[in-house]
């Protein structure tokens, strides 16, 4: 909670010089620093020099003065008060903590006054304008996102600039009466001339991000290449979005990281997610009405929001970020500020889980629509299995060979026998043809299949816990320090039984498994989509073996199942869908 001037004797700037942050950048009513909870050193520290308060938006942390000197120092409040007190009467600092600083302190900057929401939305709307999309670009946005063309140019998406057009841009916008001065972006070069900021490394798809009324706030560049920072480890992924702003510039302005809206104002339940892109992709799939942050941790301009929109009629609010929210403590503590801003404002909230496999809400919902098609292509792959693979999968009864012979008999450019269209031997084919349908024939392709039965583990994940290696693959598991599963982190959800080829591999009976439990789920399962992380038991009579849901399907590992769980505790999240 923040705290009031007035009631100590000291203010957070004090603070922040006690504790020796790097300071990044300055702007009226704040100051951004690098964070000395999660090191990070792009100034994401947000200090609101009124209300005495600070937000990191790296790490979703948030608190007043006395909460960011006790969480650096890792003292009570009480204890953080006295410290203060004492090092600000013998002009002292605070004791050195574990913060990656850099040493070199970079000179400040002087930026502008943010403009009235109406100017930028006028030097944006006229900046896109003059701007194409990309032929690339476009191809993207149609085949990975799902857009159609009417929906790019609808949402205003365009590609960034090449960086020696940012003069000419900046002068033509001035030049048609554009203000471009606390427009975030734009900046004064050292030639005293304004100019934007957009560089070839930061090449990309802008992306608007509009209010509530439609107006332009910022405009995020979902970037070509993602950026990573120096020093970073290898299998850490770099930055995919960055606003557009110029905190680092002269005269520049900060992006204020806005709230993107797309849907109806007065709908009744309004879904929260990440990112604007993703967002719109929801929106044109669902036809349901979204609110975007900037970043799972971004969560302070929802709280005007939320109480615009109770106003307005809302009265649910589903928390949809993604499902990293289960393994990444960052964006399962900005996943948990909506259900307190939402309570603050008289409205329920209620969280949105999908099948793992699919990080995002948008990646779900275009695989859902790509659905089917994929129906499709099964269809075709079982038509192209003969009688005996599908019988001995237990994908049809022995009767089904009638309709087999059928087709045969239809066809007109088959030029197989009838023996072979079956997939039967001679043997097989001889049996049947003197048998038909009766007990040899029948025990000669049941002699070819056996029952496989087998167990499915899932992470028992309840509200609010986060596991390291949730919904990830084998080296995120050893990344968190287990050598195999952690039986005791799972629970049992489901008991069951196949009908395979004797000649079916483990890895094909388990790659039948995750096939089977994915999206469409029988009614007696009562777990999620089978996904990483999971652990599958397969078992018979001669003994049972162990596989952990890898990226690139399954690896045999050692697991306990008498310390897991008999089904989910009653508050976890289980199966896909709102909780």
């Amino acid at each position: 909670m923040a705290s009031r001037t007035s009631d100590f004797p000291f203010t957070i700037i004090d603070v922040v010089e006690l504790l020796r942050l790097h300071i990044r950048r300055r702007s009226p009513g704040y100051i951004y620093a690098d964070c000395p909870l999660c090191g990070s050193q792009r100034g994401k520290l947000c200090i609101n020099l009124t209300k005495n308060a600070w937000c990191s938006n790296c790490c979703g942390d948030s608190g007043g003065m006395l909460a960011l000197y006790a969480k650096v120092q890792n003292v009570s409040n009480p204890t953080a008060y006295s410290e203060i007190c004492d090092a600000l009467l013998t002009g002292g600092f605070a004791p050195e903590y574990k913060a990656r600083r850099q040493e070199q302190v970079q000179s400040e900057v002087v930026l502008s006054e943010r403009a009235p929401l109406p100017v930028i939305h006028q030097t944006y709307s006229a900046l896109l304008n003059m701007l194409q999309l990309t032929p690339a670009h476009r191809e993207h946005l149609r085949e990975k996102r799902g857009f159609s063309d009417e929906q790019i140019a609808a949402f205003g998406f365009k590609s960034t600039p090449v960086p020696y057009l940012c003069n000419s841009l900046t002068a033509r916008l001035i030049q048609q009466g554009y203000t471009v001065q606390g427009v975030p972006g734009f900046y004064m070069a050292d030639s005293g001339k304004w100019t934007v900021k957009f560089h070839q490394r930061t090449s990309g798809i802008l992306i608007p991000y509009r209010g509530v009324d439609g107006l332009i706030q910022g405009l995020q560049i979902r970037l070509d290449r993602p950026l990573r920072k120096e020093g970073d480890p290898p299998d850490k992924g770099g930055a995919k979005y960055l606003w557009l702003a110029s905190t680092s510039k002269p005269m520049g302005t900060s992006s204020g990281s806005p709230i993107h809206f797309v849907g109806d104002p007065c709908s009744r339940v309004v879904y929260v997610t990440e990112g604007a892109l993703k967002a719109d992709i929801a929106h044109v799939l669902m036809n349901r009405t979204f609110a975007a942050t900037g970043g799972a941790g971004c969560t302070s301009q929802l709280d005007s929001l939320f109480d615009f929109l109770r106003r307005n009629g809302t009265e649910e609010i589903i928390e949809a970020e993604d499902m990293d929210k289960y393994s990444n403590k960052g964006v399962n503590q900005g996943a948990s500020k909506l259900y307190l801003l939402a309570k603050k404002h008289g409205l329920s909230c209620r969280r949105l889980t999908w099948n793992p496999n699919y990080k995002g809400i948008d990646d779900w919902q275009l695989a859902l629509h790509r659905k089917n098609t994929k129906t499709e292509e099964q269809d075709m792959f079982l038509n192209r299995m003969t009688f005996k693979e599908r019988y001995q999968s237990g994908l049809c009864d022995l009767s089904a060979i009638e309709s087999c012979i059928t087709q045969w008999e239809q066809a007109k450019d088959c030029k197989i026998s009838l023996r072979e269209y079956l997939g039967l031997t001679d043997f097989e084919y001889a049996a049947f043809l003197q048998d038909g349908q009766g007990d040899d024939f029948r025990r000669m392709m049941d002699s070819g299949r056996v029952c496989q039965q087998f167990r499915i583990y899932q992470l028992d994940l309840q509200p609010g816990k986060t596991v390291p290696f949730a919904f990830s693959g084998i080296e995120a598991l050893h990344k968190a320090g287990y050598e195999q599963p952690p039986a005791s982190e799972y629970c049992l959800v489901y008991e069951g039984r196949m009908t395979r080829p004797k000649t079916q591999t483990s890895s094909e009976v388990l790659e039948r498994i995750f096939e089977n439990y994915n999206d469409d789920l029988p009614s007696d399962y009562h777990g999620r989509s089978v996904s990483l992380s999971d652990v599958v038991e397969l078992y018979d009579d001669e003994g049972r073996s162990y596989y952990y849901c890898d990226t690139a399907g399954f690896v045999p590992v050692k697991f306990s199942p008498l310390l897991a769980q008999k089904g989910f505790h009653p508050d976890a999240e289980k199966r896909d869908g709102i909780e």
